[in-house]
């Protein structure tokens, strides 16, 4: 199938680029095109135009500092993942994005892109939730600042307007003697989850994050449960679903195997981390 009719316009600036969009309400914006492009081509998205924001400058960069990790809205998944400063400052963005899809996707498709498309079967969008990052949006009144706790709104729905762009996305650091841990499952490497898992230890502080579990990325407080406990008490706060990949009871007992396993894994770079 090929997409519907649509107009396409590639702006030399984020000005432009704004303008554009704003110009159109049916309008959608174009960085990497992973998500974007297969809707297109099954007819479940049908833009009036695409704006194609890859002639922007200074918008594919990737800053690792002290204080946390800031990616740009066209800086390539496989660019991050290669980066030993965004390894070093917060490892759980480099333990998840090698799990996107394959290196040609990886190639091409952008970490802002997959944040935004906010699809809850993604790695990224749960990380950023886990995290408490958030994105930069650029908009006709100027740019503004939206928390990961505000931006997942419903299934493929952001809090984002209809006439801004995201331009950025922020990772905190992880803490000194904090650890992280990333695990999913799914048919075949690359695929989309099953489930997937990720947890963050800091001191007595636990929090794991979900995916391909419930509607959005769902992250869960884990703090004083026990360890043989943890599954369960997850669960109490997910809501897994039957689909056509796997069933409700499965991806339960996914989420009680991967959250023991993330968690523990998570201690282990905490303690490692506490020793240097």
């Amino acid at each position: 199938m090929k997409p519907a009719p649509f107009d396409y316009v590639r702006p030399g600036s984020l000005d432009d680029a704004l303008e554009a969009l704003a110009g159109d309400s049916g309008a959608k914006v174009l960085a990497g095109g992973q998500s974007l492009v297969p809707l297109l081509s099954m007819r479940l998205a049908a833009p009036s135009r695409l704006v194609d924001i890859n002639g922007l400058a200074g918008l594919d960069g990737i800053d690792a500092a002290a204080g946390g990790v800031r990616i740009g809205a066209l800086a390539r998944h496989a660019d991050v993942l290669a980066s030993p400063d965004v390894r070093r400052v917060q490892p759980l963005v480099s333990l998840a994005l090698a799990h996107v899809a394959h290196p040609t996707i990886r190639n091409r498709g952008t970490t802002v892109g997959s944040i935004v498309h906010a699809d809850a079967a993604a790695e990224m969008p749960m990380v950023l939730r886990l995290l408490e990052g958030s994105v930069e949006a650029a908009g006709p009144g100027g740019r503004r600042t939206v928390a990961a706790g505000e931006l997942f709104v419903g299934p493929l729905e952001s809090s984002l307007h209809r006439d801004e762009i995201a331009v950025s996305a922020w990772f905190p650091s992880l803490p000194a003697g904090a650890g992280v841990g990333f695990e999913e499952i799914a048919r075949r490497h690359g695929d989309y989850a099953l489930c997937g898992v990720g947890a963050v230890v800091d001191g007595d502080t636990v929090r794991a994050g979900y995916l391909s579990v419930c509607d959005v990325p769902t992250v869960v407080d884990l703090s004083g449960v026990a360890d043989a406990d943890l599954g369960d008490a997850a669960l109490a706060h997910l809501d897994p679903g039957d689909d056509i990949h796997a069933s409700a009871d499965y991806r339960a007992e996914l989420v009680r195997v991967l959250t023991a396993r993330v968690v523990a894994a998570a201690r282990t770079m905490a303690q490692t981390r506490a020793a240097q």
